[in-house]
């Protein structure tokens, strides 16, 4: 089985399998002599995976590679941001009459001319013997190795990303779509109410007729093997549950932490694991709480190092995309991973034991105003270093008007996050007002790019609403604070300040419990985390 599937995989990047398939004329077996002398030729790595869910389950891909090919040219490939595709999916909900489905291009990267050809050395111990007797090899072998050189686009090479992405680029343009001015993944139509996001070979349409898309898969298809799904139903490997009725979509991403828990042969814990991190309970009363005791334990050896960056590689992309909870974990995970020891794995341990305790979260989006709303949090000279960490919980709902809110006023119609951010802020803070400031700027920053994307997919932004619970950081914000020793803040703070008087953001001030951000700005008690999960997921049995 395997031997057929390298050998379908070499004909179909050569010249085709006899009586099988045809090539795509993506690489050519040559000489080793016809190999130019100033270039250096890669070697081959190849992916097997079995799929038992397919026609044909086993699969094989030969891949060049990457880092020893020496291309001159850029090698970086826009693509879109979580967050664009998350503005994305609320911009469907809260668009009357609006659907949303996903077109995947197949061999995408395949059939794109390369603008210079790369050599690679295969082993000949890997060519199924019907290659070599088809394509007469046996002649070429040099020292146990053949020659070919890659004409198209290949799976592992720097800039065959950039390149099929221009080239589609070309030809999009050809149908009147065109990038967003200022959202990268993000195209538009030149007169249809038609967008979609691109990941690399991934389309998640946003459409309210279904001949606009017609007309968009007719325009793909001259070029490229798709497969369409019209139902929306899974994107980026998210799957998507949704409901125009009561418009409200469903993410999830079932079966992802089993995967990830079998990767690294974690058992089941022996009792559940509500906290995703140990906590240290605060001595109230006490005159002078303590830092945390330096962490003495043996170093890992090099293995651990890449197991714990593994670890956090993989659960960081699930939680960017659906369970926030574990982003003050991660994050403090992050700052030790290249000084690593046992207590940092024990560490990741716990994070594990959380993960396989409550391993399928779901966040649920419902129709609203489209207007973006910004809660904002610091917790000072809470992680190692003396450093301090920031929160920010970014959601869109409705509009407020023109006035700051009052502390007393009804807050908007809560959402799930299109964003969620939980970062050390890598400046040392000289007081809880400047670390609540600066949690200001970082997520102000951010609000920008996100107002940016929403004014790009057709959403007008007002003043967007910023709360805090620190009076001062507000104060500063809004000009009504006479300062005096906090002249010292850093002053790339005080560009929160400008933005102020832009009538670009409205800061106000609410007390410190009703602050979705501060979650994220430290280490909670298990009994804070069960009461909060709920709050941030959507788990239909408390949910609302």
């Amino acid at each position: 089985h395997w031997l057929l599937a390298t050998s379908k995989e070499i004909g179909r990047l050569a010249q085709g399998l006899k009586d099988v398939l045809p090539g795509t004329d993506t690489m050519f077996f040559i000489p080793h002599s016809a190999k130019p002398a100033d270039r250096k030729a890669t070697y081959l790595r190849i992916v097997a995976e079995h799929k038992p869910s397919k026609p044909d389950p086993y699969r094989i891909r030969f891949t060049a590679g990457g880092d020893k090919v020496e291309y001159p040219g850029n090698v970086s490939t826009p693509t879109v941001d979580i967050s664009t595709v998350k503005c994305h999916l609320n911009s469907v909900l809260s668009t009357p009459e609006a659907q949303y489905m996903t077109v995947d291009l197949k061999d995408f990267y395949l059939n794109t001319p390369l603008d210079r050809y790369e050599y690679m050395r295969i082993p000949v111990t890997v060519i199924p013997p019907d290659i070599m007797e088809q394509y007469n090899l046996a002649d070429l072998v040099e020292d146990g190795f053949l020659m070919v050189e890659i004409r198209k686009g290949i799976y592992g090479l720097p800039q065959a990303g950039i390149l099929a992405n221009d080239l589609l680029l070309i030809r999009l343009a050809g149908g009147g779509y065109y990038p967003a001015p200022h959202t990268p993944g993000l195209f538009l139509h030149e007169s249809r109410p038609l967008s979609f996001t691109l990941w690399v070979d991934d389309f998640g349409v946003k459409y309210s007729k279904k001949q606009h898309v017609l007309d968009l898969l007719e325009l793909l298809g001259l070029y490229y093997t798709m497969k369409v799904d019209w139902t929306g139903a899974l994107y980026l490997g998210v799957t998507l549950k949704w409901d125009y009725i009561a418009r409200t979509v469903e993410l999830s991403m079932p079966g992802y932490i089993e995967r990830a828990l079998r990767r690294f042969q974690h058992p089941a814990p022996v009792r559940p694991q509500h906290s995703p991190h140990a906590w240290t309970p605060p001595r109230y009363g006490a005159a002078t709480q303590l830092t945390d005791a330096p962490d003495t334990s043996p170093p890992l050896i090099p293995s651990g190092i890449t197991l714990l960056q593994q670890i956090i590689g993989v659960l960081l992309y699930y939680a960017r995309l659906l369970d926030s909870t574990m982003l003050v974990t991660l994050g403090t995970l992050a700052s030790a991973q290249s000084k690593g020891t046992e207590a940092t794995m024990q560490a990741a341990t716990q994070l594990l034991n959380y993960c396989a305790t409550h391993p399928d979260a779901t966040i649920r989006f419902h129709a609203s105003g489209m207007v973006l709303h910004i809660h904002s949090d610091a917790s000072y000279l809470s992680a190692s270093g003396a450093r301090s960490r920031l929160g920010g919980y970014f959601f869109l709902s409705d509009n407020v008007g023109d006035t700051a809110p009052t502390p007393n006023s009804q807050p908007p119609p809560f959402n799930a996050p299109v964003l969620v951010n939980s970062a050390i802020i890598q400046a040392i803070m000289s007081s809880a007002a400047e670390a609540e400031l600066g949690a200001l700027f970082y997520n102000a920053k951010d609000g920008c790019m996100l107002r940016n994307t929403l004014l790009d997919l057709g959403h007008p932004q007002p003043p967007t609403p910023i709360q805090t619970d620190n009076a001062c950081a507000a104060g500063i914000a809004n000009d009504t604070v006479k300062q005096k020793r906090s002249k010292a803040i850093d002053m790339r703070f005080y560009w929160v300040r400008d933005r102020v008087r832009a009538k670009e953001f409205m800061v106000y001030w609410r007390r410190g419990t009703d602050n979705d951000a501060d979650y994220f700005t430290k280490h909670h008690s298990p009994t804070h985390h069960r009461l909060k999960r709920s709050r941030y997921l959507y788990i239909p049995s408390v949910s609302t």
